[in-house]
């Protein structure tokens, strides 16, 4: 009898310890799958508000590239949410963390808010502005082509006024001759015997002009490319010029005879070539031959 009463006492303790066990492992069960969806939940609360925080950038970019006078105000709102998501993205994601970072961007997004909106306003004044801006820049290219055509008149009317103010060199003429003791010159077409070239030319008239001393510039070659005379050089900008000698004459608009005699010694037969320069400006060739 007391056998059977044991027997009964141990199977209602295992029954009892098998029941706590079962209990046991069910709410462990439920603990791991509460824990998991719990995990889950913050994972996707994450990647939710990390998607946010990457659309209100794009807002900002896009704000930005309007080029308002918040420019620079958007830029340095925009680089704090640039700074929150990285900051997320680092983040194991638990739920103080996740609560810490949704009310971060909450509060950077009332600014952002508040930035688009004023933005705005300030893009549709630049369209006013720029649409009266558009309105005065047609009045002001109207005047500008009025402007240039009356700048290009005058160019073309300067210019015409400077070519006919030129003076022309004419009639460029080279003679050999031999100098007598007696001063008496003959002319001579040999070489050998010649001592001095006669060189002259002509300066036209010309009303426009400016009078005053003009200097020419004399260069006469020989057969072997050799300049006679002084040998002196000149620069005019970025020309370089070898020249025989000068010639000054005072101008006063009327038609001038230009003569002057150029002493040689020992030249040679062949051809001669006399060039005359008004500056580094060529006005005048000719060129001649002895034998």
């Amino acid at each position: 009898m007391e056998n059977q009463k044991s027997n009964s006492s141990l199977k209602a303790i295992i029954i009892v310890l098998a029941l706590l066990l079962l209990g046991s492992l069910g709410y462990m069960y439920k603990m791991s799958t509460d824990n998991q969806t719990s995990e889950n939940k913050l994972m996707s609360d994450k990647e939710k508000l990390s998607e946010e925080l990457q659309a209100s950038i794009a807002k900002y970019d896009e704000a930005i590239s309007e080029n308002t006078s918040l420019s620079d105000e958007l830029a340095a709102e925009r680089e704090k949410l640039v700074q929150l998501k990285a900051e997320l993205d680092k983040s194991k994601g638990d739920v103080a963390a996740m609560a810490k970072f949704k009310n971060d961007y909450l509060r950077l997004k009332r600014e952002m808010d508040n930035l688009i909106k004023e933005n705005d306003v300030l893009k549709k004044q630049n369209v006013v502005l720029t649409t009266q801006r558009d309105s005065t820049q047609v009045v002001l290219e109207d005047t500008r082509k009025v402007r240039d055509t009356l700048i290009a008149s005058n160019d073309n009317l300067s210019k015409t006024v400077e070519r006919g103010s030129k003076l022309s060199v004419l009639n460029l003429q080279t003679t050999a001759v031999k100098q007598r003791s007696s001063g008496k010159q003959i002319d001579t077409d040999k070489a050998s015997r010649a001592d001095v070239l006669k060189i002259s030319f002509m300066i036209a008239e010309n009303q426009i002009a400016k009078s005053g001393d003009k200097t020419y510039y004399v260069q006469v070659i020989d057969a072997k490319n050799n300049v006679l005379g002084d040998k002196k050089t000149e620069i005019f900008g970025d020309k370089t010029l070898t020249y025989s000698f000068t010639k000054t004459v005072k101008y006063e608009n009327k038609t001038v005879k230009v003569e002057q005699d150029l002493p040689v010694k020992d030249i040679e037969g062949g051809s001669y070539f006399v060039n005359i320069f008004d500056k580094g400006e060529l006005v005048s060739k000719t060129s001649f031959t002895l034998r």
